[in-house]
């Protein structure tokens, strides 16, 4: 592994797991109503983008990461939608 491969690596774990804490704090106070609809459809669109990208060009970073970040993403508009009101 390349060293531009781990700068992409740690990149892509630092901004996926940043999604965590505040997917957990949706989960532990059942409140959404801070958290925008139009934030998370668009970073769920531009993760759905990134993943296909990568899965196009075949960078394992890219896939990996953006994988986990459409999950959490995924995880965080059922929470939005559930919670939000």
């Amino acid at each position: 592994m390349s060293y531009t491969e781990v700068f992409g690596f740690l990149g892509g774990m630092f901004i996926t797991l940043g999604y965590i804490p505040q997917l957990a704090r949706i989960l532990k106070l059942k409140s959404a109503r801070e958290i925008s609809l139009p934030f998370t459809c668009l970073f769920l669109a531009g993760g759905a983008c990134w993943l296909a990208y990568g899965a196009l060009i075949g960078l394992w970073p890219v896939i990996m990461w953006n994988t986990a970040g459409v999950a959490l993403l995924l995880m965080l508009l059922y929470a939005k939608l559930k919670y939000g009101k």
